[in-house]
C-alpha cells in the first residue's frame, strides 16, 4: 500500500467508519462533535509539527512510492504525484493525519464521553490509557522493524519524541474537548428511549 492506494482506499474507509459511528451509534450534540473535532485537530497539528521537526532534526522521514497499483490511469497517477510532492515539500504526509484527527482524536474522545456517564465508565478509562499507549507502541514497533512509512535515522531520539508526542497530543486534545463535554453528559437519544419503552410494552405478560 503506497500513496495512491492510501488515497483511493484507506481515506474513504476512514471517513465511512467515522461517520457511521457518528450518525448511527454515538449521535452526539453538535457542540460535543465540534469540540471533539477541535481536540482531534490539535492532535493532528501536533503530529504535523513533530514530523517536520523530526525531518530537519534527522530523527525520521517518510518514504512512499507514488503508486502501489499496476498501470494506474492518468488521474490516479496525478493524485499520487501530488501526494508525494506534498511530502517532499512539507516533509509531512498530510492525508495521513486524518487518522489521528478523526479516529484517535475525535472518535476516541466521543466514545470516552459516551461511556463516561454510567456503568460503562471503565471503558472510558481503557480508552484514555489505551489510545496513546497503542499509538506509541505502533509507531515505535514500526520504526524499529521498518514496517511503517517512517524511516528512523536516530532511534533513541525518535523513541523519546514518539512517546512525548502521543502523550502530549492526546491529552492536550482531550483537555480541550473535555472543557465542553464535562458540561454536557451523555443522554440517551429520545428515539432510543422510545424504542426501549415500546419493547418493554410488547413483552408478553405472564399471569401468576
Amino acid at each position: 500500500m503506497e500513496a495512491l492506494i492510501f488515497l483511493l482506499y484507506v481515506v474513504p474507509f476512514l471517513l465511512a467508519f467515522y461517520f457511521a459511528f457518528l450518525f448511527f451509534i454515538i449521535r452526539p450534540p453538535k457542540a460535543i462533535w465540534v469540540a471533539s473535532l477541535l481536540g482531534g485537530l490539535v492532535m493532528g497539528i501536533m503530529n504535523v509539527l513533530v514530523d517536520i521537526v523530526a525531518y530537519y532534526s534527522q530523527w525520521w522521514h517518510y518514504s512512499l512510492l507514488q503508486s502501489g497499483l499496476n498501470n494506474p490511469n492518468a488521474a490516479q497517477s496525478y493524485l499520487a504525484k501530488e501526494f508525494v510532492h506534498v511530502i517532499n515539500v512539507l516533509h509531512a504526509p498530510l492525508p495521513f493525519y486524518l487518522t489521528p484527527i478523526l479516529i484517535y482524536g475525535s472518535l476516541a474522545y466521543l466514545l470516552i464521553w459516551r461511556f463516561w456517564s454510567g456503568k460503562g465508565r471503565w471503558f472510558s478509562y481503557v480508552l484514555l490509557a489505551g489510545v496513546p499507549l497503542f499509538s506509541i507502541y505502533r509507531d515505535i514497533s514500526g520504526g524499529l522493524e521498518n514496517t511503517s512509512y517512517q524511516v528512523w535515522t536516530n532511534v533513541p531520539l525518535a523513541v523519546v519524541a514518539t512517546v512525548v508526542l502521543w502523550l502530549v497530543a492526546f491529552f492536550l486534545g482531550y483537555l480541550l474537548f473535555w472543557r465542553t463535554a464535562r458540561h454536557m453528559p451523555f443522554v440517551a437519544h429520545p428515539v432510543d428511549a422510545e424504542e426501549v419503552e415500546q419493547a418493554q410494552d410488547a413483552r408478553p405478560h405472564v399471569s401468576r
